[in-house]
């Protein structure tokens, strides 16, 4: 029975925690993943990564995860003559290749939105910030919308806020979802212990997204060799053209 065994471990290793919780006086929070390294192979369609936690007395837990932070560039296309171009762009210099947020209540009951700015609890408190020199902050926030909306559709930012889940008044689990098109790199995954609306203990736990196999010796060497790249796949596109002609040529 697969699922028993797997709700066997996770409660044994919740009990671990809680264990090694007792015995550490000064800290209220342990929290653990189910793994730390996604390996993104061929046929990768997205995977679940369980974090799971005890606290020491009450309190609400906030989960945020975030993927490395890389510099975005928008574009912003018009109408012109008849033809859709680009016809303005602004980059941000720091935004979340990949984004979420679980909670174990809505976010509003367990923090105020001095906290949630101070740690970026959420998407609208994420640090998306253009120089006003660049954009009025009208503008501004015209472009990071639109920055969200594309992260949004794309999958990498969520837009439902996740749930975590107790187990009796000590014990927490919430299930990670990373989709198929995750970027790599290494990721934060941040554990928030709130009460009264205060962060009272946090811990921070890296998540490495890595491709392996064949994938990666072939990203690897697209970055390394761009002009041999093209090359290659120009000749493979040609091959495979050359000989679909030929079958429907004996056909």
């Amino acid at each position: 029975m697969p699922g028993a065994a797997l709700r066997v471990s996770f409660l044994a290793a919740c009990l671990a925690l809680f264990g090694a919780l007792q015995a550490a006086q000064a800290q209220s929070m342990v929290a653990d993943l189910s793994k730390r390294l996604v390996a993104i192979t061929a046929g990768f369609a997205g995977t679940d990564v369980l974090l799971f936690g005890a606290v020491e007395g009450d309190g609400d837990i906030v989960i945020v995860v975030r993927g490395p932070d890389r510099p975005v560039t928008m574009y912003r296309k018009s109408r012109v003559l008849g033809i859709w171009v680009n016809t303005a762009q602004m980059t941000f210099q720091r935004a979340p290749s990949y984004y979420a947020i679980a909670t174990s209540k809505p976010i509003a009951e367990i923090a105020p939105d001095v906290v949630r700015e101070r740690h970026e609890m959420g998407i609208d408190a994420l640090r998306l910030e253009l120089p006003t020199a660049k954009a009025s902050p009208n503008v501004a926030r015209d472009w990071r919308r639109g920055l969200i909306r594309n992260f949004q559709d794309s999958g990498l930012y969520g837009k439902e806020v996740g749930s975590v889940a107790f187990l009796g008044k000590q014990l927490f689990r919430v299930q990670l979802h990373l989709p198929s098109n995750v970027p790599t790199g290494a990721y934060q995954v941040m554990t928030y212990l709130l009460k009264d609306g205060h962060v009272v203990s946090a811990q921070t736990m890296p998540l490495f997204v890595s491709k392996i196999g064949i994938e990666a010796d072939v990203f690897d060497f697209a970055n390394q060799h761009g002009a041999y790249y093209g090359v290659i796949a120009i000749a493979i596109a040609l091959m495979a053209g050359w000989l679909a002609h030929l079958a429907f040529r004996k056909g």
